[in-house]
């Protein structure tokens, strides 16, 4: 096999000669089958060897995840005689654990690190927010993951529930002031508490009443505070995403489906082929929150966006995804790479907020829409809310503007 990717005999030589020939043989065969590039090839037959060099691996066994980081970064300062011209240059601690862990997941041996467990009654909880509330998925994982969050605390302060008391809980969010969390999520912690609490007192896992003596932090609204983007923003952001590089043609139309119809990350994670209609012009999304389809019109810059990206970045795969993941094994999107995405472009920019994620261009939406004349309840029905309470949240503008009502129609971008 190291024919095909090799010229120099010894070249050849040390890799036929270092440990586990037969797996790295088996991997570079495996990438011939899926067409990746001799330089790709040359790559990771490099970095197996420097993986079995670094991890002392003179069999294959399962590797954990922090081995892996902790190999990439010894990797990283080596200066050693494997550096050296007539070997390799590759010295980045980012392509180490690419490589490895697609080496190793290849052959079954790359050990994820487990999710902390959660508390058996952080799982309860998240269990009746799900099945019984019917909450949203970003909805349950939050409030779960801000008990889970107190619970460890807790623990580690030596209490419990059955005597936790309103004392602890006021202890609880001073630290995270102290830590320099906003008021903003000094908020929605304490919201998710009081949730969690009020689950808790049914339960009977707790005292009564702790619930509804969690003070929620007002957040000013006198005070000017942007939570999106303004629209000269968004075509700063958009500039960004000039080029011919496929991650930035993927950016580039993600970042208009959010900007243009303010959609959720989930709602556009899952969108599929088949979801959008190019002779009609128009598209289907799958609602994230209450369930339910509602399609839009294909505003035309969104689409010429959509199809360069189908056209010359997607990988050509049978996943039905319209959005795929940065590597293989293809699949959609993650939302920490959406997140990611979004939130470097921001930084890049100098754009302060309070959230540098998708959520806030829906921002920049519904108050676009408002500036348009849209009136509450349009721009309710735009952004998929099943009533006019949320659009004040989205677009904290004067009230007076809030109930002009005009023709309802799309933000241009030209």
């Amino acid at each position: 096999m190291f024919e095909q990717i090799y010229q120099r005999s010894k070249v050849i030589e040390r890799h036929r000669q270092a440990p586990l020939r037969l797996e790295r043989e088996q991997y570079l065969r495996h990438m011939l089958e899926e067409g990746y590039s001799h330089d790709a090839m040359i790559t990771a037959a490099a970095y197996m060897l420097h993986t079995i060099r670094v991890l002392g691996l003179d069999e294959l066994r399962m590797v954990y995840e922090e081995e892996i980081q902790r190999g990439a970064e010894f990797w990283a300062e080596y200066r050693g005689p494997f550096r050296d011209p007539g070997h390799c240059h590759y010295g980045s601690p980012r392509s180490f654990i690419k490589y490895a862990h697609a080496w190793l997941r290849f052959h079954g041996k790359l050990a994820l690190s487990p999710d902390p467990p959660l508390h058996e009654q952080t799982q309860a909880f998240s269990n009746a927010l799900k099945f019984t509330y019917g909450l949203a998925a970003a909805t349950v994982r939050g409030y779960s993951d801000r008990a889970q969050a107190f619970l460890t605390w807790l623990a580690a302060q030596g209490g419990d529930l059955e005597t936790v008391s309103l004392a602890d809980i006021d202890k609880f969010i001073a630290a995270k002031r102290t830590e320099g969390w906003r008021p903003r999520g000094i908020a929605n912690q304490c919201k998710a508490l009081r949730s969690f609490f009020r689950f808790a007192e049914i339960r009977g896992w707790c005292a009564p009443n702790l619930a509804p003596a969690i003070r929620i932090p007002r957040i000013p609204r006198d005070e000017p505070h942007p939570k999106g983007p303004t629209w000269a923003q968004v075509r700063q952001l958009l500039k960004l995403t000039e080029g011919s590089e496929p991650e930035h043609i993927r950016a580039r139309a993600l970042l208009l489906l959010f900007a243009v119809y303010g959609l959720r990350s989930s709602e556009v994670i899952q969108l599929r082929l088949e979801d959008f209609d190019w002779q009609s012009e128009i598209f289907t999304v799958r609602r994230a929150k209450h369930g339910g389809t509602q399609q839009y019109p294909i505003q035309y810059e969104v689409g010429e966006a959509i199809l360069k990206y189908l056209q010359f970045a997607r990988p050509r795969v049978g996943d039905r995804h319209v959005f795929l993941g940065e590597r293989r094994p293809w699949g959609a999107l993650l939302h920490g790479t959406v997140w990611r995405t979004v939130s470097r472009r921001f930084r890049r920019l100098g754009i302060e907020l309070d959230h540098l994620g998708p959520h806030a261009l829906r921002h920049t939406c519904a108050t676009r829409l408002l500036q348009k004349g849209s009136s509450p309840k349009e721009i309710a029905d735009f952004l998929g809310h099943h009533g006019t309470k949320s659009v004040g949240i989205y677009a904290e503008c004067d009230i007076a503007a809030l109930r002009k009502v005009a023709a309802f129609r799309l933000a241009g971008l030209r």
